[in-house]
């Protein structure tokens, strides 16, 4: 897909806020600093449109990034930092949870996951979440410029036999490899009517 006119719509932190209308929503969720800000920077080819922060779990609210006006890239608050206090873990989980109930526009769950490390307990609760919720899902295995191109198929499969995955599509990922953003694009497309 070529990516002509993003553009960051809002910060909302109550659904009151979220933007009306009846675009497809393609809905990212990950731990604090798995790289969820990348990943929609390289999707969209742009430098800093999706702010990055040095401070994993600083992303308190969820972020809108309008795509050409054809869906919006949703990105939810980060999870399982350990410094953030029991308060600010709670507040995140909440929001997280709201939008997934009551998002009516929700086509597609990307789980973003750190290529290199086992899922963490958060990752796995978060993951039955997702499963549960019964809405489309993919998960997208992260930061594959981190290991040797060689064992990016043998650590995608890794993650895949722990999570216990059978059907669903899991795809690795690098915000610094780019070629990995067309197979990512081809699911993403399976759920926005009319991207042509």
């Amino acid at each position: 897909m070529i990516v002509k006119n993003p553009k960051f719509e809002i910060s909302a932190v109550s659904k009151k806020q979220y933007p009306k209308g009846d675009l497809p929503e393609i809905v990212l969720v990950g731990k604090s600093n798995v790289g969820k800000s990348s990943f929609v920077n390289t999707m969209i080819n742009r430098k800093s449109l999706a702010r990055t922060s040095n401070v994993p779990g600083k992303t308190r609210q969820i972020n809108f990034y309008n795509i050409d006006e054809k869906f919006y890239f949703v990105d939810l608050p980060g999870y399982g930092f350990s410094k953030m206090s029991k308060k600010e873990k709670i507040i995140s989980g909440k929001y997280i949870e709201e939008y997934l109930e009551e998002g009516k526009n929700v086509s597609l769950i990307i789980f973003l996951l750190d290529i290199r490390h086992k899922p963490t307990e958060d990752d796995m609760l978060m993951y039955d979440y997702i499963l549960r919720s019964n809405l489309p899902f993919i998960v997208v295995t992260n930061k594959a410029d981190k290991i040797a191109i060689t064992k990016v198929s043998g650590e995608v499969e890794r993650i895949k036999e722990i999570l216990g995955i059978s059907y669903s599509t899991i795809l690795p990922f690098s915000a610094e490899r780019k070629i990995y953003t067309e197979d990512v694009w081809k699911e993403i497309e399976k759920f926005i009517p009319n991207n042509e």
